[in-house]
């Protein structure tokens, strides 16, 4: 910055010499010039130490102070000029109210003040002294701004530990208020941020890592940051740096991802996501990465070892990742050859996790070799040494580092098919399964956002969904099976009940007929008493009973079977309103595809049906009238026959 600073500084010293000059051949108001004169003196050698150390001044406010310093100038040149002239006429039709020399002289004084910390400021921490700095007058109507320069100034020219110091009181003033962290990014805060991220110490770059994260706050701030070269930073952290500071940049970059989504592919573009996974599978699966074997007749062979162990049920003890209840899987088994996800018999099988962990690893490190377009699992893994210095960090560390790493694949998956398919890809699936069941309270809540967000993309992308949760994946098998036990244990106060039943919804289509585990709990779910989960659990049983579901007739007896009906018109007639407008749409589905069922003419859907389609505030969708209407026109054709007949077996 030194040869512009030197090109601004050009004309407030030029205006200085000249007002020097103008005030010493003034004809009147000697003393008041004088005054003026002596000020001007001060601040031209002020402005003369700057354009010295031009080099190393903080460039925000330097471009103010100078700017308002040549307006101070401009004034007093004008002012002294009024002053210099000698002829008697002049002097007596030249009025100069004492108040504007006043006014001009306070102006000087404040031009002073302000170049005097600027160079306070700008100087190095060693010539500082932990010398006061004051209130420069230009921030004196806004004391918030002044200390942001300062902190700023901080992170440039302080010491290690004052930019640390520095950084931690940007992120007090940018967690307060968000005009706080505008002022931040205006004022140049971005560069010595993402400079301490990259080469300070430990504390130094947790809080400039968290700085950056709070200061993302609208796809503005996150452009300023992506400019800036946040990717490359991040991913260099994410590689070598220390955990601590690894965990909270990858806190920092969920916060970016959900602030501006398109800098998604950006972060995918630095392999982003294949750090984010080395440390979500780092102990969770990779301390199994020696039973994955590179050979393709072996992964094979470890494949048909899988299945026919499972088919067998084949109880041989292994690694148990599950805990007291007996393993992750429990009770897991393939049960038919037609059937996409497999039933669990109530059979305990503790190494079945151990079983789909090998299997996993092997078909993967197999595959690898013959796919040109992704990268093979093994760049998954880190350097041995890493490994060393992340096994020896604290327990609650790693714990942190698992969080922060899936919550940023929960905000980079969303909405975005290529990076989901490099997820699923990957060991992320497993690895999710696995901290579903033994991850802390934060852990398996962000494994559960991510794989409904993953399962939400799937869910619209038919090749992701062939490719990611295809038949007899084992890591899909392992994350239906994790998201099957949450369902059904049913606790409503758990906040992982909700996005699971959003991820089987969204898995509605992978499913085939002889597949109805997941109909039971979660017609179940539609007699519980919180709003949401009602409400969640009939908009995921109305995409296996929709028409646009292959199998919806299966699955729409399959509710009806497990005592869908009866909640089902408690929830039309009693529900809160958003419950009721699904409620009703499922239950047009169901009686559209088995309009014959005799649990319906039982449960007198017909009635209630007509009923809802008086309901004016249940038919101003113009989709659950047209369907409501054609669900009554299929059940008037069935109703009455079905009726007879119900009433013959009584």
């Amino acid at each position: 910055m030194g040869d512009l600073v030197k090109q601004i500084l050009a004309k407030p010293i030029q205006l200085s010499d000249q007002v020097i000059k103008a005030a010493e051949n003034v004809g009147s108001f000697k003393q008041e010039c004088s005054e003026l004169k002596s000020k001007t003196e001060r601040l031209a050698g002020l402005l003369r130490q700057v354009a010295r150390a031009s080099n190393e001044l903080y460039d925000r406010p330097t471009r103010r102070i100078i700017e308002d310093t040549q307006q101070a100038l401009d004034k007093t040149l004008s002012l002294v000029l009024k002053c210099n002239g000698n002829g008697l006429i002049k002097r007596v039709f030249t009025i100069i109210p004492t108040a504007a020399f006043r006014k001009i002289s306070a102006q000087l004084e404040n031009s002073i003040g302000d170049v005097s910390w600027l160079l306070r400021v700008s100087a190095p921490a060693e010539d500082r002294l932990d010398e006061y700095l004051g209130l420069p007058p230009i921030a004196a109507n806004e004391p918030i701004l002044y200390l942001i320069w300062e902190q700023i100034a901080m992170l440039y020219t302080g010491t290690i530990d004052d930019r640390a110091d520095a950084a931690a009181s940007l992120v007090s003033l940018a967690r307060g208020n968000d005009r706080y962290g505008k002022l931040i990014l205006e004022e140049g805060g971005i560069g010595p941020l993402l400079k301490l991220l990259k080469d300070g110490k430990l504390e130094g770059q947790e809080n400039a890592a968290r700085a950056i994260g709070l200061l993302g706050k609208d796809s503005e701030s996150v452009e300023h940051f992506i400019h800036a070269g946040v990717c490359s930073v991040f991913v260099k952290i994410l590689k070598e740096g220390p955990m601590k500071v690894q965990a909270v940049v990858a806190w920092a970059t969920s916060e970016l991802a959900s602030h501006y989504p398109k800098c998604q592919d950006l972060f995918v573009q630095h392999n982003i996501i294949r750090l984010l996974v080395s440390h979500l599978a780092f102990e969770t699966v990779e301390e199994h990465s020696k039973y994955a074997v590179v050979s393709k007749a072996t992964s094979v062979h470890a494949a048909v070892v899988l299945a026919s162990s499972n088919n067998k049920n084949s109880n041989v003890t292994s690694t148990n990742f599950g805990g007291k209840d007996g393993g992750l899987l429990k009770g897991s088994h393939v049960e038919d050859e037609k059937s996409l996800i497999p039933h669990p018999p109530g059979y305990k099988h503790p190494n079945q996790m151990h079983n789909v962990v090998t299997s996993t690893m092997a078909l993967k490190a197999g595959n690898g070799k013959h796919n040109n377009h992704h990268p093979p699992p093994t760049l998954y893994s880190v350097s041995v040494s890493s490994n060393k210095a992340r096994e020896m960090e604290d327990p609650d560390t790693k714990s942190d580092m698992k969080e922060m790493a899936a919550r940023a694949l929960w905000k980079l998956a969303k909405g975005n098919s290529p990076i989901c398919r490099s997820i699923t890809e990957s060991r992320a699936l497993l690895c999710f399964a696995v901290l579903l069941d033994k991850g802390t309270k934060k852990v398996q809540y962000n494994s559960a956002m991510a794989l409904m967000e993953i399962t939400a993309v799937a869910e619209e992308d038919a090749d992701l969904r062939k490719s990611a949760f295809k038949p007899n994946s084992p890591a899909c098998k392992a994350v239906v099976d994790q998201l099957f036990r949450i369902i059904e244990k049913a606790d409503s106060e758990s906040e992982l009940l909700v996005p699971c039943i959003k991820s089987i919804g969204n898995l509605a289509r992978t499913f085939k007929a002889t597949e109805t585990r997941m109909i039971s709990p979660l017609v179940s779910l539609l007699d519980d008493p919180g709003v949401e989960v009602s409400e969640e659990a009939c908009v995921a049983l109305t995409k296996f009973a929709c028409s646009d579901n292959y199998l919806h007739v299966d699955h729409s007896k399959a509710i009806i079977g497990a005592g869908g009906a009866k909640h089902l018109v408690q929830l039309v007639y009693l529900g809160e309103q958003i419950v009721q407008k699904q409620a009703l749409i499922l239950l047009s589905y169901i009686a559209l595809h088995v309009p014959d069922s005799e649990e319906f003419a039982q449960t007198e859907v017909l009635t209630v049906l007509e009923w809802a389609s008086k309901q004016a505030v249940l038919m101003q969708d113009g989709h659950v009238e047209e369907l409501s209407m054609e669900a009554i026109g299929k059940l008037e054709l069935y109703q009455s026959r079905g009726t007879r007949v119900f009433n013959n077996k009584v």
